[in-house]
């Protein structure tokens, strides 16, 4: 252990610690611009300068280790004062469009400021004037207002393993931008959003589509319908200051009615829905030998956009069930839309998802127009509907408890944890169980699948033949599992895998792109904690004994991989490399 001495504090913190972490364990904040827990340090911004007695400069506390007898000073009137001009030079490079800018009130730089007293409108601005990139539909580039702090750069490369960013240029031409300078849609992006998750300012946001949806609800020809995610429950909350992970179900219900919405669905309902096709899907391949193994979940947009460009041999093991969204969808404008007497082409279905890639599934390919119409219009994210309510004029916290409608809106506890990694290989191991054996698996809970680790393994045994699961959860560490298929298959040997789920983000939907600013694995455990608690709080835990789901097969759908069911609830995936050999 390493003893110090942090503002006269004594600490002890493991070998390695930087001043930076070990100031933080006593309670010292030292400014930075640059290092996210989540990533290694880079000191690029400059500002987390201190002193070490005895020494003769000034030194960055977010990459410096702790060393046995340091003594750190934090703030002094030359450390602030370097801080203060620092600033000053970042933000001479920045526009001054606070009030307008999609980050404020949440912005790092302009907290800094705030902190530091910097009176904004006395900086002299020297900003380039370019344009925004705004080419994917999902995620708006700010170039003026990036700071080069390098933080997206370091989450697409090193995080996602999708390469889509990096800088350009050398000296004070430095600049972030798609590699090869080209627009982000002609890039590898896969639309995760981690690198607008991760960005201290509002260089890189989403593609807010508020004012679409405020529209829509003024129309009195539409009959506007929404859903909300899995994991949004436990995620809004922060942005109305409560705790991560705390459950807000049934004041999202309340809200959403309060907003004009005329029926209020949840997706935790077509995730069960979607276990039940992909859990049979399953049983076809594991039990009857049809199709190939490992099968691969497919629910993520940003992993099937990944997988279409950049491991495509792989197609024939997707899944082919949609996305809970895009169930949901189709769903609500055939199935509902039937039951209620609505004109499918007046109904206009929003969706409230953790994730900016979202945005861009609702059009991925025909087979999102299943119902004849576009089969979920706008996908808000959950900052977005933060906006929303509050601009509403809704006292969110204070009101009443509300309820979905039955219809598309009662959900089993499986579904519910499809919002945190491994949840979704959980509900499906669940479903396939009974599936395989008809009897109801004893232990439902599937530790070894659980946690923050980046690849997860695990065993179910399942009418003594046992099923060898994998998760992955952030892209860059999809490539190891799916080498290990590879090398078996490449030498004639067995898959050392029958059942592979894979999250973009790292901590699954609980870390999406379009999540509450302030992303860390504190928090992710938090959040995941809230879409367990709610598991455990349900009735009912596995998607296939549903009532609902089980209406919904009997009256409409027929039976799972049946007709109806795959032309409404299955899709395909097209080989699409970004680089072509």
């Amino acid at each position: 252990m390493i003893k110090a001495r942090i503002n006269q504090i004594e600490v002890e913190v493991p070998e390695g610690t930087s001043i930076l972490d070990a100031a933080r364990q006593v309670q010292v904040k030292i400014p930075t611009l640059c290092k996210h827990k989540d990533l290694l340090a880079t000191a690029a911004c400059g500002i987390c300068i201190v002193r070490n007695k005895g020494g003769n400069k000034l030194i960055r506390a977010c990459c410096t280790p702790l060393e046995n007898g340091m003594e750190i000073t934090t703030h002094d009137r030359e450390i602030v004062d370097v801080r203060r001009s620092t600033l000053e030079l970042i933000l001479s490079n920045h526009p001054q469009a606070c009030l307008t800018c999609g980050r404020n009130g949440e912005c790092e730089l302009q907290s800094l400021a705030a902190d530091f007293n910097i009176p904004m409108e006395s900086i002299k601005r020297y900003v380039k004037d370019t344009p925004p990139d705004r080419s994917t539909g999902s995620i708006i580039l700010e170039f003026q207002k990036c700071i080069k702090c390098g933080r997206c750069i370091q989450v697409c490369q090193e995080m996602q393993n999708v390469w889509a960013l990096s800088f350009l240029e050398r000296g004070i031409n430095t600049r972030m931008a798609p590699a090869g300078d080209i627009t982000l849609a002609e890039s590898p992006c896969v639309k995760c959003g981690q690198c607008s998750a991760h960005c201290p300012t509002g260089a890189i946001v989403e593609n807010d589509e508020t004012a679409e949806v405020w529209r829509a609800l003024h129309d009195p020809d539409k009959v506007c319908v929404v859903q909300i995610a899995p994991s949004v429950r436990v995620t809004v909350g922060e942005a109305f200051g409560l705790p991560p992970g705390t459950n807000l179900t049934k004041k999202l219900y309340a809200g959403l009615r309060r907003l004009g919405f005329k029926a209020v669905f949840d997706t935790n309902f077509s995730a069960d829905v979607t276990i039940v096709e992909e859990a049979s899907e399953f049983i076809e391949r594991f039990v009857h030998k049809r199709g190939q193994l490992p099968l691969i979940t497919s629910c993520c947009p940003s992993w099937t956009d990944f997988m279409e460009k950049r491991h495509y041999d792989f197609i024939d093991n997707f899944s082919t069930a949609k996305s809970p969204q895009q169930m949901l969808g189709v769903l609500a404008k055939t199935y509902y839309a039937k039951k209620l007497g609505i004109d499918p082409a007046k109904m206009y279905v929003v969706s409230i998802m953790p994730c900016t890639a979202k945005k861009y599934e609702l059009s991925r390919t025909e087979e999102m127009y299943a119902s004849g119409h576009k089969d979920v219009d706008v996908a808000l994210t959950t900052r977005e509907l933060a906006r929303m309510l509050k601009q509403s004029g809704i006292e969110f916290l204070q009101l009443a408890d509300g309820a979905a409608d039955s219809i598309l809106g009662d959900y089993s506890g499986a579904g519910t944890i499809f919002g945190a990694t491994g949840g979704v290989m959980e509900a499906a191991v669940r479903t396939a169980y009974f599936y395989a054996t008809g009897k109801k698996l004893e232990k439902v809970e599937l530790e070894s699948i659980r946690g923050l680790q980046g690849v997860k393994e695990g065993t179910v045994v399942v009418g003594g033949a046992p099923i060898r699961v994998a998760v992955a959860h952030g892209l860059a560490n999809v490539e190891q599992v799916l080498d290990r298929v590879r090398e078996a298959r490449n030498a004639g040997r067995e898959t050392p895998y029958h059942f592979i789920e894979v999250m973009a983000c790292p901590g699954g939907c609980i870390g999406g792109g379009g999540q509450p600013y302030g992303v860390d694995n504190e928090r992710r455990k938090l959040r995941t904690a809230g879409l367990y608690q709610d598991d455990r709080d349900c009735s009912i835990r596995f998607s296939h004994e549903n009532p609902e789901v089980i209406r919904l097969y009997q009256e409409f759908l027929g039976k799972p991989l049946g007709q109806r069911a795959h032309e409404l609830l299955h899709t395909r995936y097209t080989a699409r490399p970004v680089y072509k050999r």
